[in-house]
């Protein structure tokens, strides 16, 4: 199969695609951290290519909940954009897709995602929802349920490792799970 990996730098789910057979390559403006096929160019001039599946990872930065509350009034062109970006994934001519995001602002106005997923359902101690909207393939399974380590700060609030662990950065946050690109390939490949 012929599997485009859309707005991935790390090469991590296009490697789990290799890793079970498949032609897969990854596309974005960043060069690849990992060595392996990696268009480094605007993804939306290839979604045309005649591919098979496509797993999608847009900039979630004005139209996720957690980053776009922040700046509602200043962002609102910014937030169309990246709705019209995100909306490009979702429409594209590919018969298999999956666009993966946080959970989306209202004002957004995506449409409903099919289901969410957690690192933790797929070996990981962490815990970061994520929606994913779907075309031509089943939600995915989890594989792996593992459970959450909590940490207690000085003041009593309590967190899992996903929030209070991770790096606080775009790049690192924006990484795909390894548990969760595995499942993907074995799920839909």
């Amino acid at each position: 199969m012929k599997v485009l990996v859309a707005c991935e730098f790390s090469g991590i789910v296009r490697d789990a695609f290799i890793a079970k057979g498949h032609d897969a390559v990854s596309c974005d403006l960043l060069p690849t951290e990992r060595p392996g096929p990696h268009i480094q160019g605007d993804v939306l001039e290839i979604l045309d290519d005649g591919w098979d599946m496509m797993i999608a990872h847009p900039p979630c930065t004005y139209i996720c909940r957690h980053r776009a509350r922040w700046n509602m009034k200043k962002d609102a062109h910014l937030r169309q954009q990246g709705k019209v970006f995100f909306m490009r994934f979702i429409d594209a001519p590919i018969t298999k897709i999956c666009v993966e995001n946080p959970v989306p602002l209202r004002l957004s106005c995506l449409p409903q995602y099919d289901q969410i997923i957690q690192p933790y359902q797929f070996g990981h101690d962490y815990s970061k929802r994520t929606c994913l909207w779907l075309k031509g393939v089943v939600q995915l399974r989890p594989t792996d349920i593992v459970e959450l380590t909590y940490y207690v700060t000085p003041n009593g609030h309590k967190y899992t490792r996903g929030w209070y662990c991770t790096p606080r950065n775009w790049k690192a946050r924006s990484r795909t799970f390894q548990g969760i690109a595995n499942a993907m390939a074995e799920q839909w490949g």
